[in-house]
């Protein structure tokens, strides 16, 4: 999931490129080794810049999608249509290759395992992306906090980490689909965007007092988050990410 970049005081650090995954056909999860990083909490992300032979560099950021594990960054990163960034990383980039990280960034929209309340995970599109570092946090944990995951895209095909999620469906975690484009034949709600009526069948309720993060399109993240606080959540409990087209 990309963002506007924004500047800070971290170090920059060079990322080399170890293992590439396709998560769909525009999206891949890319594996970094960087030397010297410090850590990270689920839900933050990264800045990553890239330099031309001439000088010239751009930058954005990106979520990072699974917990800390020692030196290692994982990104999964949507392939943006006339993007500067987000094609290089997803077609050119070779493993071996390398590019610069700075972070990690943010320290609100972050899940901390020992955190006790019930979890509401709402994704749309490639906001999956820290939502799914909060499943993997909690699973490493062996955490049997309550948590619901409402996952909204396209189409099946564009799901992120399908196999994976399917996998956590079975041990527990509660995962619905959203389809706004093209819903599988079998699926009766069809093909919608998310409404009251899906967030009041399938949230937890407002006076389990859960813990929500939504994350997506700015549009989606504002519908959602306007939603929740409209079936009583706390407004204090629901954090939200967004994030819109860049170049």
């Amino acid at each position: 999931m990309a963002r506007t970049a924004v500047p800070g005081r971290l170090t920059w650090r060079v990322a080399t490129l170890t293992k590439v995954a396709d998560e769909t056909p525009t999206a891949r999860t890319l594996t970094f080794d960087v030397p010297g990083w410090p850590g990270h909490l689920p839900g933050q992300h990264v800045d990553v810049r890239l330099t031309a032979e001439d000088g010239y560099s751009t930058q954005r950021s990106y979520s990072i999608a699974e917990p800390a594990d020692g030196e290692h960054v994982v990104l999964t990163i949507q392939e943006v249509a006339d993007g500067e960034v987000s094609p290089y990383l997803t077609r050119a980039l070779p493993v071996g290759g390398q590019v610069e990280l700075r972070g990690p960034v943010g320290g609100w929209f972050v899940w901390r395992d020992a955190e006790p309340a019930p979890v509401l995970l709402v994704a749309g599109g490639s906001g999956i992306v820290p939502l799914a570092a909060m499943l993997r946090a909690r699973a490493a944990a062996g955490s049997r906090v309550p948590l619901r995951l409402l996952y909204s895209v396209r189409s099946p095909a564009e799901r992120f980490y399908a196999d994976e999620l399917r996998g956590a469906a079975t041990g527990g975690v509660d995962i619905t689909y959203f389809y706004t484009r093209e819903a599988p034949p079998d699926d009766p709600r069809g093909a919608k965007r998310i409404g009251l009526a899906d967030l009041n069948t399938h949230a937890w309720p407002a006076d389990f007092e859960p813990s929500c993060f939504v994350c997506g399109p700015t549009g989606f993240v504002e519908t959602v988050a306007d939603t929740l606080i409209a079936l009583g959540h706390d407004p204090r409990r629901v954090r939200t990410e967004r994030f819109g087209p860049s170049g």
